[in-house]
Order: C-alpha cells, then structure tokens, then sequence
C-alpha cells in the first residue's frame, strides 16, 4: 500500500521516542535493530514502509558465487523487488561481518527510487565497471556476478578507458 505524502511529511517530523511509543501502545514491543547508526547523519530522514530481509549465518559448501547468479537468490530477489519509496531493512544478526550490501547493491536501490537501506551488518565497497552499469540504471542480474555477455563487455570497456 502507497503511503501518502502526507503521512510520510508526519512521519519525518516524529521523533523516535515518539513512534517507538505508538508502536508500544499497538503491541508492538520488539520493532527495533541495536547497532543501527546513520553513514550520513546530515541526510534527511528515511520515511517509508519496511522491506526486510534476515540474513542467517551461511554454509561455505553451499554459499559460493555461484548462487549470486540464480534469481530467486533472496538477497539479488529482494533488492531488484523492493518497491519504490520502501526502506530496505536487513536483519544481519548484529554481525558487522556480515556484508549486508555494498556499493552495487545501494546504488541498484536507489536508482530504482527505494527510500534507503538500514542494517546492523556492514558494507562493502566494490568494482567500478559494475557499478557504472548500475549508475546507468541496469539490474544487478548478469552483471553481478557478471556473466560471459558482461565480462566481454567488461573487456571492451577496460579497453575504451585506458585510451
């Protein structure tokens, strides 16, 4: 459901106390992340309905590259789905270890309009090549991890900036 300009303008002005006391009062007594703090804290405020992901400690014989190329993985589904204006919140289990996003996947949020992204994990810097696609508005699939189409394409475009 579409939250309304209005609703989202209200929602800015509230402090945390404030909304953390609604919630209370509506049964909600567990709505909260510990080691949560603002990368820019002069950005304005993040106003919109919660996208969440939980990430679960993963296993090394089946966490491999290899699955960043499949599209239902949950991570690659959850950042190309999240709707437009909806905050993208990861549950990393408070590990800052646990690269919850990184460059790519922030930029691919943004450029298709969501409100932000909060975690208690850490981030991650990444390639340039990838991340100028994605800046141009192209989806993290068959770029990253990139696919033989995007590796040649990578190649030709290595080659174009060291002219």
């Amino acid at each position: 459901m579409p939250l309304a300009q209005a609703t989202r303008s209200k929602l800015a002005a509230a402090s945390t106390a404030t909304l953390t006391t609604v919630l209370f009062k509506r049964g909600f007594r567990n709505t909260f992340m510990q080691g949560v703090r603002a990368i820019n804290p002069n950005a304005p405020r993040m106003v919109g309905p919660a996208y969440t992901m939980r990430y679960i400690p993963a296993r090394e014989d089946l966490d491999h590259l290899g699955v960043f190329a499949d599209r239902s993985h949950p991570q690659r589904k959850g950042v190309e789905e999240c709707p437009p204006g909806h905050v993208f919140v990861i549950d990393s289990r408070r590990n800052p270890a646990a690269a919850s996003a990184g460059g790519i996947l922030v930029t691919r949020l943004w450029k298709r309009g969501v409100a932000g992204i909060v975690t208690d994990g850490g981030f991650r810097d990444t390639p340039d090549f990838v991340q100028e696609k994605v800046e141009e508005g192209r989806s993290i699939f068959g770029i990253y991890p990139p696919s033989a189409e995007a590796l040649a394409e990578f190649a030709r475009w290595r080659e174009k900036s060291r002219r």
